[in-house]
């Protein structure tokens, strides 16, 4: 009979020393990873603890190395000196992942962000494309959409709520009111507004996947759309929200693995 238990995942803890503090960092491997590793990039709110039990089922479907860490001001990382700058999210590609990468002894990689770490993700393949294999873009805005700014205005008044922020501090520590306002506030401030993925886009190379939930709050049909629109493919998961990773974990992982075996 053959042997079908999941395969042994070994987890391994890391820091990196930036200018502006330390980065944690964690990653899960199979006993025999091959294969460019998987760097996953978290939302808004997100951090390593918060992808719960997805990058070891990701490791264990795909058979390959799966890295996630803290941005800075979140999780386990130091706080954030400041505000988010505009240019947040390409800075991230520009300015983080090189170094990341270099902790990590990370050569060439696949790029798996969600919601904003979806953008994070698109502009480190459009900066990287000799070391990025392939896009995977989870929940990820290609723009700013009325249905995205509701959905934070609904977020803004549930965190009137001190239960609602102290929810977020279990992860986040005393960093989480900087969380929960460098969130609302970079999406909600008017400057903001003319803010798109499509110069990063227009410069993808690699092959791209942008998952999607038909019931996302935070953003319509038309990103995954956009994401994908000669480049790649969109997968929608029916009747799913926000946060495939958590409401259809196993089946998210196979989808990822099944466009990372194309050829």
């Amino acid at each position: 009979m053959s042997d079908t238990r999941p395969p042994a995942i070994t987890e391994t803890d890391g820091w990196l020393q930036l200018g502006a503090g330390r980065l944690f960092f964690r990653g899960w491997a199979p006993e025999a990873a091959a294969g460019a590793p998987i760097i996953l990039f978290h939302d808004s709110l997100g951090c390593v603890e918060l992808w719960r039990s997805f990058p070891a089922t990701l490791a264990a479907v795909t058979g390959r190395r799966v890295l996630a860490y803290d941005r800075l001001g979140f999780g386990r990382s130091d706080a954030h000196p400041g505000r988010l700058g505009r240019g947040f999210i390409r800075a991230e590609a520009e300015e983080v992942v090189p170094r990341l990468c270099a902790a990590a002894g990370i050569g060439r990689f696949v790029a798996c962000g969600h919601s904003v770490g979806g953008g994070m993700a698109a502009e480190t393949a459009a900066r990287w494309p000799e070391r990025c294999e392939k896009l995977v873009t989870i929940a990820a805005q290609a723009f700013v959409e009325d249905r995205t700014l509701d959905g934070l205005r609904v977020a803004e008044r549930d965190f009137e709520d001190p239960a609602n922020l102290a929810r977020v501090a279990r992860y986040h520590g005393d960093k989480a009111r900087w969380v929960v306002d460098a969130w609302i506030r970079t999406w909600l401030n008017p400057d903001f507004a003319p803010w798109t993925l499509d110069e990063a886009l227009a410069r993808l190379r690699c092959p791209v996947l942008a998952v999607h939930g038909d019931t996302d709050e935070y953003g319509s049909l038309e990103h995954p759309r956009r994401i994908a629109a000669g480049r790649g493919r969109a997968h929608i998961f029916a009747g799913i929200g926000h946060v495939p990773h958590r409401e259809c974990e196993r089946e998210l992982a196979g989808v990822i693995d099944g466009f990372l075996r194309e050829g």
